[in-house]
């Protein structure tokens, strides 16, 4: 049987400009659902990696840097951000966490929901999801048991299943977040971000299956 194409979306729960791109992104998932639904485009989700596990607090041009960033991605597309977590948590750069919660939420189907509720957690409601106590706040929101989403968080964490994921990313040339490509076997289309155009991804997405399965 032929493996089935995939377009792989490599993210971050705790990436800005992945914060930005989520209305796009809900919108190429509409436009593409008709493939999905026919079984020729499986959506394959990789978590990125943007930060490795730190206690450190971020460095104060780091914080800086990120503000910068917070501003302009609010100016470019409209996302709205709750700057108040600057002065309300003590940021840390480290992202491993809630890639993991993710990874915990996939396993019952609930990744999707997962992502949405650290985004909101983290960019409207400005607490911390370098935090422990903020994803067991996410895991409760989206209606896991804390206690068993804690004992897999550390399972998750001892089995190294992270850092499998974003070695199988970076192979695929997925460097940045967000990122997409179209993967048939060991051939690789990247495809072309467009933060508020769902309609010309879904385009050239759609080629690239053509591509593939020639």
């Amino acid at each position: 049987m032929t493996a089935p194409i995939q377009l792989v979306y490599c993210y971050d729960p705790m990436c800005s400009w992945c914060w930005g791109f989520a209305p796009t992104w809900d919108n190429l998932q509409g436009e593409l659902a008709p493939l999905v639904e026919n079984g020729e485009l499986v959506i394959k989700p990789l978590l990125g990696g943007l930060a490795r596990d730190s206690e450190d607090p971020m460095p104060a041009d780091m914080q800086k840097m990120l503000q910068a960033t917070w501003q302009r991605i609010e100016s470019q597309l409209g996302t709205e951000f709750n700057h108040n977590f600057w002065t309300d948590c003590q940021p840390r750069r480290s992202t491993y966490p809630a890639c993991r919660a993710c990874l915990v939420a996939r396993d019952h189907g609930v990744e999707a929901e997962m992502t949405l509720a650290i985004q909101k957690a983290y960019y409207l409601e400005a607490t911390n999801p370098s935090d422990l106590d903020t994803l067991n706040n996410c895991a409760r929101a989206i209606g896991l048991s804390v206690e068993s989403f804690s004992a897999s968080m550390r399972k998750t964490k001892e089995s190294g299943r992270l850092e499998q994921e974003i070695r199988e990313a970076r192979k695929m040339g997925l460097n940045s977040f967000p990122s997409f490509a179209v993967v048939s076997a060991d051939r690789i289309v990247p495809i072309n971000l467009n933060y508020q155009d769902a309609k010309t991804m879904a385009l050239e997405i759609k080629e690239a299956v053509e591509l593939l399965r020639s």
